[in-house]
């Protein structure tokens, strides 16, 4: 069977796997989920077999720290994937809320009414997980999802898609309601992108930042998604000096190569005496290599010379860069310069300060007080994610079920005629 014959089968089943979920009530969709992850649980020694081989296959194709990090699974990975599936059980179910009514002077009643998007694609790269929670969340959002994961996680994307499929077999629901693309053919996403506007009503990706502009420029469907997640810290003059330092270690060490990640850390000059030192010294000793200006230069011998690329620039890598500025106006003014407009957070005890942070910078995700790894669906009662959406229209921020769904208006009338 040729690519193209595939694909074409892949997106007629999805579909009418699709009209089936439409109308399919949230216990029967619970139910498949449940059993889903009772599934993953069951078959731990599977995944991990799978994901084994696919380590070995990463390693000796010289994969990076960082994506070897992403594609492996242990048993808290696996129990994490499991509990992220039960964690969509307990989410509301978006299909037929209604989100607004109204009566209008006519007597017409008038709904907004939540409704699924239809066939979601999602093409992905080296992460897993992204198999269960993708597949998890547009079931709960009512879409059929056809999930094109990356070569390199062949093997463990379909150990964990099996799981899924006996979950909606176990609850009577057609396995094509969550479909794998069964090839590792790179035509195949060039033909979700471009072949399938008869099946495909949205498509997601979620990898790094050649996968994800090429989705955007070639895809002939809407696309969800975020091109970089170049994510800054600022520490302001009214900071504490010992939250600063554990939040700057947290959003750039706990995982580098997650999109949540610190990528730039900007300091008040205001509190470079007291700041600065001590959480450059934190980093260098985590592991973390420090690119910084001039100022940064001067409090150890260590931080090496930032360029101005560095300001621009997402490592998922244990580096970061680092400058000093002017003040929370000077903080705003970078991160609207060089940011991605995904995730930013500002350490200050100053409210006022931080209210302006807040306001001004135009960016998916902002914090205050807290680390830039909380950036994540599960982290803000979402249950899971598909991503982190920096585009304007539809959604923006974590894509959880609520941002899976569209909407149509039900007008309710009496014989109204319009004269």
């Amino acid at each position: 069977m040729s690519v193209t014959e595939l694909m074409e089968r892949l997106g007629k089943a999805a579909v009418a796997a699709a009209n089936v979920l439409a109308n399919t009530a949230a216990p029967r969709k619970n139910q498949a989920l449940t059993a889903a992850a009772a599934s993953i649980r069951m078959q731990r020694d599977r995944i991990q077999a799978a994901n084994e081989a696919d380590m070995q296959a990463a390693r000796s194709a010289g994969l990076g720290a960082a994506l070897l990090d992403r594609l492996r699974l242990d048993d808290h990975r696996i129990e994490s994937i499991a509990r992220s599936v039960e964690d969509v059980v307990t989410l509301t179910d978006p299909v037929g809320t209604v989100v607004a009514e109204w009566t209008r002077p006519n007597g017409l009643r008038i709904q907004r009414v939540r409704v699924p998007l239809g066939v979601i694609g999602i093409i992905y790269e080296s992460r897993p997980n992204v198999t269960a929670d993708a597949g998890a969340l547009c079931l709960k959002s009512g879409n059929a999802v056809i999930l094109r994961g990356g070569s390199e996680s062949r093997q463990s994307n379909e150990a964990i898609h099996a799981c899924l499929v006996e979950g909606l077999l176990a609850a009577g629901l057609p396995a094509e309601c969550i479909q794998l693309v069964p090839t590792t053919d790179r035509a195949a996403v060039g033909y979700m992108l471009a072949g399938m506007t008869e099946y495909l009503d949205v498509i997601v990706p979620r990898g790094g930042k050649s996968l994800v502009a090429r989705v955007q420029q070639e895809a002939r469907v809407p696309v969800i998604g975020h091109l970089e997640g170049n994510c800054h810290v600022y520490v302001d003059r009214d900071a504490d000096v010992r939250m600063a330092r554990t939040i700057t270690l947290n959003a750039k060490m706990r995982r580098t190569g997650v999109c949540g990640a610190a990528e730039t850390l900007l300091v008040d000059r205001a509190c470079v005496p007291t700041h600065l030192a001590p959480i450059v010294k934190d980093l260098l000793e985590a592991g973390c290599e420090v690119r910084g200006d001039p100022a940064v230069q001067r409090v150890d011998s260590r931080v090496v010379p930032a360029t101005e690329d560095d300001w621009y620039t997402e490592f998922l890598d244990a580096i970061i860069a680092a400058r000093v500025v002017d003040g929370v106006d000077a903080a705003i003014a970078h991160i609207a310069k060089y940011g991605s407009a995904h995730t930013e957070s500002i350490i200050t005890e100053n409210q006022a300060t931080a209210d302006r942070f807040l306001q001004q910078v135009d960016s998916a995700i902002v914090l205050h007080n807290a680390s830039t790894q909380y950036a994540d669906g599960g982290e803000f009662g979402m249950g899971a994610e598909i991503g982190i959406s920096t585009d304007r229209f539809h959604a923006r921020g974590p894509v959880g079920v609520e941002q899976l769904t569209s909407y149509k208006y039900v007008v309710r009338g009496a014989g109204q005629v319009r004269p």
